[in-house]
């Protein structure tokens, strides 16, 4: 298997914002914030289904290769225990969340010349507010029983997503390496560029390339706007070179304004795709486009239509 490199001209689509998504526009009740549930509602694992069979259809329109990401992002003991899920519990959904995307990628197989199945990985606690940092050591331990089970059922490759410091990134990474696991990293950031936990994203990329000898096979941005990161990517960096993708949040605003709103700020689509094209100048290496809060098939449409133009 071969994952996406430096020296592919593909571009690969990705999801939006799966959980906001649910919630606002298909108003389904996802207690914490955890889409894996539906996995075991026959009717909700339907829709589901439908939510990415979206997106798989526009890579098949436009041409493009296409990551299938699980919606596990809340499927670790702490936020699983809380939802009333047991560790064998986690582990058996963990697998299941793959063997259903391995179904999905079944049937688009023939006409998206490449899919990727991703296990993903969302932070121990809360992504934007740093209450207790866990040491690299004990994240690894504590992350191993995801990257275990995703090893366990042939995933291509492990993704930490919306992750807001250096140590528990690289703790991931430590758990990923023990299992020969392909790892990709997805920092969010601050409005103000960096990461919440205050490290810069060079800061953050280097530390985890030097401590692991790069084992990560590239980084990402999510769950941040453009206009909050842009002008930390313009000046002619190395380790810009490692980010390949970028899932945007369709809104502006920040972290805590949008904790407290009560309906979907989806942004303006088209001024987002726009976005994307000047990211897609400053990082050389930029292939993979998808969303994140806010966003749905619509906005990754028209980052697709206007990065393709």
């Amino acid at each position: 298997m071969c994952l996406i490199n430096s020296n592919t001209s593909t571009i690969y689509l990705t999801d939006g914002g799966l959980e906001t998504d649910l919630i606002f526009n298909k108003h389904i009740d996802l207690p914490h914030f955890a889409a894996f549930p539906l996995l075991e509602n026959p009717h909700q694992k339907e829709i589901l289904k439908s939510y990415y069979i979206e997106y798989l259809q526009l890579a098949k329109t436009y041409k493009t290769g296409f990551i299938l990401e699980s919606p596990t992002w809340r499927a670790n003991t702490d936020w699983g225990y809380t939802l009333g899920y047991s560790k064998e519990d986690l582990i058996r959904i963990n697998k299941l969340a793959i063997k259903e995307l391995k179904t999905l990628k079944a049937h688009f197989s023939n006409h998206i010349h490449s899919i990727l199945i991703s296990g993903q990985i969302g932070p121990r606690g809360d992504a934007y507010n740093i209450n207790e940092v866990m040491t690299s050591e004990a994240a690894a331990e504590y992350h191993l029983l995801q990257v275990k089970a995703f090893k366990e059922v042939k995933t291509d490759m492990v993704t930490a997503i919306t992750m807001n410091n250096v140590d528990e990134a690289l703790g991931i990474v430590y758990a990923a390496k023990t299992q020969y696991i392909p790892v990709v990293i997805s920092f969010t950031v601050e409005t103000d560029g960096n990461l919440p936990s205050g490290e810069s994203l060079a800061e953050a990329i280097n530390t985890i390339d030097n401590g692991t000898n790069t084992y990560p096979k590239y980084y990402m941005i999510n769950c941040a706007h453009p206009t909050h990161f842009l002008n930390k990517i313009t000046s002619n960096s190395t380790w810009k070179s490692r980010i390949k993708g970028i899932r945007a949040n369709a809104s502006c605003k920040s972290h805590a304004e949008l904790d407290q709103y009560t309906t979907l700020d989806k942004g303006n689509k088209e001024e987002l795709g726009q976005w994307y094209i000047s990211l897609k100048k400053y990082l050389p290496n930029l292939k993979i486009f998808g969303g994140c809060c806010g966003t749905d098939a619509s906005h990754v449409k028209s980052i697709c239509t206007q990065i393709l133009s």
